[in-house]
C-alpha cells in the first residue's frame, strides 16, 4: 500500500504550486491590464507544457474573475511528419474547451527555405505568427495569449544582446507591428521549473516539437544552460535579472533616444540658477 503521509504531502505541494501559478498569472494580468471585461481571448495551444498550463490556469481564473471574458484554444497543425492529430482534440473535448485546429503545411516551407544545419525557429515562428494573427483578426479575437514564461523572457534578453546587439526581451503585452493585434503573455511571472512540475501533476498530453526541438546546439539552449549554471552558482541571480527588466534607468545607458544627453547642460544651468535664488 502507498504511504498515505507521502501522498498527503504530494497533494499539499500540488495545491501550493497551483495556487502560486494562479497568483503569478493573476498578478501579471493585473499589472499589464492584459484582460478586460468582454475580451475574446485566443489562447495559442502548441501542445507543449507551457501552453497547456496557460490554458488550464486561465480557465480556472475565469471561474473566479469578477469580469467576463471568452476563451478559445487554437492550435496550428503545421503538418510535421508524425504529428499526433487526435491528441489535442481529444484532450480539449474531454475538458469541454472551445477550440479550433488550423491546418497549414508550414513544415514543408521551412524545410525548403532553411539551409541544412541552420535553425528553423525564425521562419517557423514567423509563419505561425502570421497565420494565428490573421485568424484572430478575421474572427474577432481581440487578445492573443502566448505561453512564454519568465525564463523565455530572460533568455530572449541575452540572445538579443549576444546576437543582435539590442537590449530587448519579450514584453508581457504588446501591439503587433501592423497595429491590429494585442498579444499577451500571462505566464510572464512564472518559472519554467514550476510549469514543468505543474504539467507533470496535471498529466497534460505533451506533444514534442520535432521540427526545431530535434536540432542540436540551438543558441537558446546554450543561453538556458548558461543561466542554469549561474543560478546554481549564485542562487537568486535569475530572479535579479528578471527584476532588472522592470527597473530600467535610461540615464545610465547609452541610448540618446530614451534620454536627452545632448541637453544636460541646459538642465545643469537651470539647477544652478535655482540654487542662486534667494
Amino acid at each position: 500500500m502507498p504511504d498515505l503521509s507521502i501522498q498527503a504531502k504530494k497533494n499539499r505541494e500540488a495545491k501550493k504550486l497551483e495556487k502560486r501559478l494562479r497568483r503569478e498569472v493573476g498578478r501579471a494580468i493585473a499589472d499589464y491590464n492584459m484582460i478586460e471585461e468582454g475580451d475574446r481571448v485566443m489562447v495559442c495551444l502548441s501542445g507543449g507544457k507551457d501552453s497547456f498550463a496557460m490554458l488550464d490556469i486561465l480557465r480556472k481564473l475565469r471561474q473566479r474573475a469578477p469580469i467576463d471574458f471568452e476563451i478559445l484554444a487554437v492550435n496550428l497543425d503545421q503538418k510535421q511528419p508524425g504529428f499526433p492529430e487526435s491528441v489535442l482534440p481529444d484532450y480539449l473535448e474531454s475538458e469541454g474547451v472551445d477550440y479550433r485546429i488550423l491546418e497549414q503545411d508550414t513544415y514543408s516551407l521551412v524545410k525548403e527555405m532553411v539551409p541544412e544545419g541552420k535553425t528553423y525557429c525564425g521562419w517557423c515562428s514567423r509563419f505561425r505568427r502570421g497565420i494565428l494573427y490573421r485568424f484572430a483578426r478575421q474572427n474577432g479575437y481581440n487578445k492573443i495569449a502566448l505561453g512564454h514564461h519568465r525564463d523565455d523572457i530572460i533568455e530572449t534578453l541575452f540572445l538579443n544582446m549576444f546576437h543582435a546587439g539590442k537590449l530587448k526581451a519579450m514584453p508581457a503585452k504588446l501591439l503587433s507591428d501592423d497595429g491590429t493585434n494585442i498579444v499577451i503573455r500571462p505566464l510572464a511571472y512564472c518559472k519554467e521549473s514550476d510549469l514543468v512540475d505543474y504539467a507533470e501533476l496535471q498529466a497534460f498530453p505533451i506533444i514534442p516539437c520535432n521540427l526545431c526541438g530535434s536540432q542540436d546546439n540551438l543558441q537558446r539552449q546554450v543561453v538556458k544552460e548558461m543561466l542554469n549554471s549561474w543560478q546554481k552558482q549564485f542562487p537568486g541571480r535569475v530572479e535579479t535579472i528578471f527584476k532588472a527588466l522592470s527597473d530600467i534607468a535610461p540615464s545610465q545607458l547609452l541610448d540618446s533616444n530614451l534620454f536627452d544627453f545632448a541637453h544636460l547642460e541646459k538642465k545643469q544651468h537651470r539647477q544652478l540658477d535655482l540654487q542662486q535664488l534667494p
